[in-house]
């Protein structure tokens, strides 16, 4: 490992040369089953035929040119996402982060401009929404703010799931312009809310003309078995962000606004340099389009619903095995205990995995995943769980 690299990362001591679909290859040729897919990022898998056609032809043609002027790829991409969510208007940058420093700067604009001076957005106990000053100030996780104090302010945190905590705050601030929020917490810990909790924030958000905003970096793309989390329920956001998955291992993000939010960004008020440049959105809107030709959101529900089954069958009554939970191909093991060193006995059997949380083993896997890819990673990943835990 090259003494230059910042010490950031607690690398695991593997370097893969190349992949196809749900495997990767090392530098010695050994093949290794994909649970993760780059946390939540390569949905189609490694090195997709249609994807690496596209990308070669795009950047033999055009890479980068700059929001200064138009971008055809960017337009087509911006009106399939809005077709696919139902809003209105986006914004391009390169990560999950950004999206989110894009949201938090919009709702404290959209504040200002009905009067508020100093606008607060209400987040969640444990959540995660990126590592920047802000996105970082606005996790829940006290681990990745130690040391960067002093942290941005303007956030007021209330538990996970508890729509009754977000309504109370309604009678003690007059501040409150938004409500941030994953529909499914990743690195919280793969934690479900139960069924009705983003409507009732919707209703409270309505209530007190709060901007509702869904971090959906990680379950967006048709990770959960839809193309967004918020589309198991009934409900609209005024505002979604997007990355992982949408580029398929190209960095983009996205902040798509509906509704009052759609008009609050005017120009000079946001940018990026690179954000939503033709080689990214062809990533995109390839992904998507492979998505909808191979039935890969139908396929996240089967495989996912067949990997917690089977799991459930193998560990739901071994000691030490709390609960097997998820939603489509985002899939957490919560264990009684810190389980941290599964991830490197899990490598030694050729299985890439995450540990989340301390003690919550998570699966993303890719999501052209099939049952006998998913029949052999639950085969591997029982046997590894069972003997450690004995």
């Amino acid at each position: 490992m090259s003494e230059h690299l910042m010490q950031t990362y607690a690398r695991l001591p593997v370097a893969f040369t190349r992949g196809e679909g749900v495997w990767l290859y090392d530098e010695n040729g050994d093949k290794y089953l994909d649970a993760l897919a780059g946390v939540a990022v390569n949905g189609l898998g490694h090195a997709h035929p249609k994807l690496t056609k596209a990308l070669c032809a795009q950047a033999g043609t055009l890479i980068h040119t700059s929001n200064i002027y138009r971008i055809p790829a960017q337009e087509q991409l911006a009106d399939k996402l809005c077709a696919l969510s139902g809003m209105d208007r986006v914004f391009f940058c390169n990560s999950g982060a950004e999206a989110n420093e894009a949201a938090i700067k919009l709702a404290r604009l959209h504040g200002h401009n009905r009067g508020i001076d100093n606008p607060a957005i209400v987040v969640m106990e444990k959540s995660f929404h990126g590592r920047t000053l802000a996105t970082l100030s606005a996790t829940g996780n006290r681990k990745v703010q130690a040391g960067f104090e002093p942290l941005v302010g303007g956030f007021v945190r209330v538990p996970f799931g508890d729509a009754d905590a977000v309504a109370q705050l309604a009678a003690r601030h007059n501040n409150i312009v938004a409500v941030l929020v994953e529909p499914f917490q990743g690195e919280g810990g793969v934690q479900i809310p139960e069924a009705g909790y983003l409507d009732k924030l919707r209703a409270i958000c309505d209530k007190n003309e709060w901007l509702l905003m869904l971090d959906e970096v990680q379950t967006g793309i048709g990770r959960t078995g839809t193309w967004f989390a918020f589309q198991h329920t009934h409900i609209v956001p005024d505002v979604m962000t997007l990355a992982k998955g949408l580029g398929s291992g190209v960095p983009i993000g996205a902040c798509l606004a509906h509704g009052v939010a759609a008009d609050a960004f005017t120009p000079g008020k946001h940018g990026s340099t690179f954000g939503g440049n033709p080689f990214a959105c062809t990533a995109a809107m390839t992904t998507l389009n492979i998505m909808v030709e191979e039935g890969l959101l139908e396929n996240a529900l089967k495989i996912g619903a067949f990997i917690r089954e089977t799991l459930s069958k193998e560990l739901g009554q071994v000691p030490g095995v709390k609960e097997i939970r998820g939603q489509g191909l985002m899939i957490g093991i919560e264990l009684d205990k810190p389980c941290g060193e599964l991830v490197k006995l899990a490598l030694a059997e050729k299985l890439l995995i995450n540990v989340t949380a301390d003690n919550v083993v998570r699966l993303l896997p890719p999501l052209v995943m099939s049952q006998d890819e998913a029949a052999l990673l639950t085969d591997k990943l029982a046997a590894l769980i069972w003997a450690w835990l004995n």
